[in-house]
């Protein structure tokens, strides 16, 4: 439900966004979507451009991303606008304070300031407002984490070993992926996270790290894999770092029956038709959350029967690369036919790994399933999914 705020409410919220429009301004969130099919979230930071302090948006819209630049009394209507039309929350993050709007569906606006116990940089700027700033990691360099010292990835100093660079960027896009569907995981119990294919774990004791040692979240994660060496090897790192609620089983997921509710899933790099029956456990567990980077999807490859695109499809390396993504296509596809949200972003850039796809799905709140035209993709193409039999 829409709501057009009073005028003295929008005079209110005006002037509490051009109080903190400025460049001691980390950040300001947009969330509570009124209608996500419009937009789900959006983002504020400021920005330097040619010397002018301008405020980015970043618009979130399906698996679309818009990007706006404005002035601050410009982007102060734009937000005092969208607030009881477009979302219900705004968090502000300054400086000094961490500021939260509420608007209710009648209207009424709330807004709650915290004080922050920490030290103003010299000059009162914090932000980085470059427009083409150098990346801010969620672990950053310089500060020992225990699990990366303990897989090589970092020096007990904290140092970035140089070899493992890639690896390092890796964990922290992976931990952005996880920042964006913080709000989806419910608040008031303990969080079940299963990882599918957990394998050495470099992402799975990150998740753990960050949820529960840095954000101090009640989690329960479970790791599985199929090499008993590699699960012996985690669950021993675990116990050495204390990681009490973080345990590692060995099996195969198609028979993994050690949950009952799970909140989110996540399976990274499983290997073909594992990625499916990872989704597929998901989607009947009802999960939340479901982040999957699927491996080496051959099932499609040697299913492909198409006439029209056989001058296309002759060519191996094409042929696979084109399977793999019709696969993820069809993959995202069906979850949508779940009742999931459903993105297919880029997890790492290309120049380090071809396996760069990560599906994104957030269980869509009071979504009904939506019928698909995905049996006329799979007749032209005369495939069979495997997750369109599992489900």
């Amino acid at each position: 439900m829409r709501h057009d705020l009073a005028g003295k409410t929008m005079e209110q919220l005006l002037d509490l966004f051009r109080q903190y429009l400025n460049h001691n301004l980390i950040r300001i969130t947009l969330s509570g979507a009124v209608d996500p099919c419009e937009a789900e979230k959006a983002k504020i930071r400021p920005v330097l451009i040619r010397d002018r302090l301008l405020f980015q948006e970043t618009l979130y819209r399906g698996n679309q991303v818009f990007h706006t630049n404005l002035e601050a009394d410009q982007m102060a209507d734009r937000l005092a606008a969208g607030m009881g039309k477009q979302f219900r929350q705004a968090q502000i993050d300054c400086a000094e304070e961490l500021v939260t709007v509420l608007v209710s569906k009648k209207g009424k606006v709330t807004v709650r300031r915290k004080h922050k116990n920490i030290a103003v940089q010299q000059g009162g700027r914090v932000s980085d407002m470059t427009h083409d700033r150098s990346k801010k990691y969620i672990l950053k360099e310089g500060e020992p984490v225990d699990f990366l010292v303990h897989l090589g990835v970092q020096t007990p100093d904290g140092r970035i070993v140089k070899a493992r660079y890639d690896k390092f960027r890796q964990i922290n896009r992976y931990l952005e992926f996880i920042e964006d569907i913080l709000d989806k995981l419910p608040s008031d119990r303990p969080i079940r996270i299963v990882d599918f294919g957990c394998g050495r774990s470099y992402l799975t004791f990150a998740m753990y790290y960050y949820l529960h040692t840095l954000l101090g979240k009640d989690i329960r994660v479970t790791g599985l894999d199929l090499k008993e060496d590699v699960i012996r090897e985690c669950n021993a790192l675990a116990d050495k770092l204390g990681y009490e609620k973080l345990n590692f089983e060995q099996g195969d997921i198609s028979h993994y029956q050690g949950a009952d509710r799970v909140d989110m899933v996540v399976s990274l790099h499983a290997c073909d038709k594992a990625t499916d029956y990872a989704l597929e456990k998901a989607v009947k567990w009802g999960a939340k959350v479901i982040l999957a980077v699927p491996c080496c999807q051959h099932e499609l490859n040697g299913q492909i029967r198409c006439d029209i695109l056989q001058p296309i499809l002759k060519y191996g390396v094409i042929r696979e690369r084109m399977a793999a993504l019709i696969t993820d296509a069809l993959r995202a596809d069906l979850l949508e036919q779940q009742g999931y949200n459903t993105q297919i972003l880029e997890f790492i850039d290309m120049e380090h790994t071809p396996k760069n796809l990560m599906i994104r799905a957030v269980k869509g709140k009071g979504m009904r399933p939506r019928q698909s035209s995905i049996d006329k993709v799979t007749e032209f193409l005369q495939v069979d999914p495997a997750l369109k039999e599992l489900l």
